[in-house]
């Protein structure tokens, strides 16, 4: 496997998870399709090319890990159809990559594909490739959705890619939306306080695991450690020559520049992960000094907007599942059978976790603790614990349970005051605190009496087996 788009494309292509969209405009009309094809319960990738006012070649593609069967792809695992089976999976490998990523720091290679064109100077110009406008509302272009923004701590010298959104406001300058506690708003911090401009390059064309890693709660600096133990080998970086910062050597499109401490612009709204608009603000400016691309450069893409209509969630949701899991279990909570950020909710907003339960209060401390790790997701809002006979990656299982094992007044905590973020619709934009309210919900057969209550009505795996072996016209 080698850290390259088009390898990916490939791979997609031969599964026939992959569909070329030709003529397409960049204004509204890739972001409407890439939306119309999430709801799709199988929905391909989508490869844009003969793009309005774009010349061929110069392509976007959209939709890269939002079924079982891309995201198996993008993680090097046996293509799989099912949640389930693809969480399980990668539950098992979390634990083998994370104690290989000292094995795997980036190799720093002199040249790549990325090298092939240069713009410096007066040719720099974002809007040379087909930047979407995606949603009607948004404050304009957005270049940076499946991207990697990659910046280093001026202390440790490590270096960390986040996929904080990123508007291209003109040719040469662009804007970040950042999260105070976020690797890349930290490194941006120490260089002002340092009086020093902040150096940044914007990876927007790449394998789609460089910019899922990006999206995820990783060990700081460890980035493209994670993406060589996924893939086997190291990914191989050059160290950018204008800010020092190591971009993918097989990336397809890299700008670079500096953040200078005095400079802002307002930036947004966008549709965001959460189904709504975020909100405009002044966010930090990005002076770009220099543009890398690839002959026939591919922009990676990922349109978030509200569920089912939200490109990378998924794979967000999956990771995050695996990990929650087995923070879960390092923590001392016994039984954990399985956690489930859902897809319906865009992941934080309902996390089911099941359990088999072992003693009373075992529900409500599993709820407690989830509702407040950091996996978790600041912007969560209810939690469900359900018993092991229930599969948390099935909402209409969860919701049955819910329905008939929950009883409001008893089984309903409210927890006040949690963190939450600036992208929370829920919370008041002039807030003083970014703080909103936890729910976990006890949906578990009554511990004290659980030997008791109903038996469920359930098919038996031998006299299914049974019956579709001997009605197999059926299809069921």
């Amino acid at each position: 496997m080698n850290d390259d788009l088009r390898d990916y494309l490939e791979k997609a292509e031969g599964l026939g998870k992959l569909k070329l969209v030709t003529g397409a405009d960049w204004d509204l009309e890739i972001g409407t399709i890439s939306a119309l094809n999430l709801k799709n319960k199988d929905c391909p990738a989508l490869l844009f090319d003969n793009i309005k006012d774009y010349p061929k070649g110069f392509r976007v593609v959209t939709c890269t890990g939002s079924t079982p069967s891309l995201v198996s792809l993008i993680l090097n695992l046996p293509v799989t159809d099912s949640d389930l089976g693809l969480l399980n999976t990668l539950r098992e490998k979390l634990p083998l990559w994370e104690n290989d990523l000292d094995k795997f720091d980036p190799e720093i290679v002199s040249t790549g594909p990325i090298l092939e064109n240069t713009l410096s100077g007066d040719e720099v110009d974002l809007f040379k490739f087909p930047v979407p406008k995606y949603h009607s509302l948004d404050g304009g272009r957005y270049i940076g959705t499946g991207h990697a923004v990659i910046t280093k701590d001026p202390d440790t010298g490590d270096s960390n890619l986040g996929t904080y959104r990123v508007q291209a406001f003109d040719s040469k300058s662009a804007g970040w939306f950042m999260m105070p506690n976020q690797h890349g708003d930290i490194h941006r911090v120490k260089y002002h306080e340092k009086g020093k401009p902040c150096p940044v390059a914007i990876s927007v064309g790449h394998h789609p695991l460089i910019f899922r890693l990006g999206s995820v709660e990783l060990p700081a600096g460890k980035e493209y450690h994670y993406a060589g133990a996924i893939r086997g080998e190291p990914v191989k970086v050059i160290m950018e020559e204008v800010t020092g910062l190591p971009i993918p050597a097989d990336a397809e499109i890299v700008a670079v520049g500096w953040c200078h401490p005095d400079k802002r612009h307002e930036e947004g709204p966008f549709g965001e992960w959460t189904g709504y608009y975020g909100r405009k603000t002044e966010t930090p400016l990005i002076e770009i000094e220099r543009v890398y691309f690839r002959n026939d450069p591919i922009l990676l893409g990922a349109s978030p907007g509200k569920p089912p209509m939200c490109d990378g969630i998924y794979f967000r949701s999956l990771f995050r599942s695996a990990k929650l899991q087995d923070e879960l279990m390092k923590s001392g909570i016994p039984d954990v059978k399985g956690v489930w950020l859902t897809k319906e909710t865009n992941g934080p907003y309902l996390i089911v976790v099941s359990i088999k339960q072992r003693f009373a209060g075992h529900a409500k401390q599993a709820a407690l603790l989830t509702s407040q790790l950091r996996t978790s997701g600041r912007q969560g809002r209810f939690v469900v614990v359900v018993d092991d006979d229930i599969d948390p990656t099935d909402i209409a299982d969860v919701l049955w349970a819910m329905g008939t094992r929950a009883d409001p007044e008893e089984d309903i905590d409210i927890i006040r005051g949690a963190p939450s973020t600036q992208l929370d619709p829920r919370v008041p934009r002039d807030a003083k605190a970014l703080v909103n309210s936890r729910a976990i919900i006890d949906a578990c057969r009554p511990f004290e009496w659980k030997e008791d209550f109903p038996i469920s009505v359930d098919l038996e795996d031998e006299i299914v087996e049974k019956v579709r072996a001997k009605w197999k016209d059926l299809d069921i």
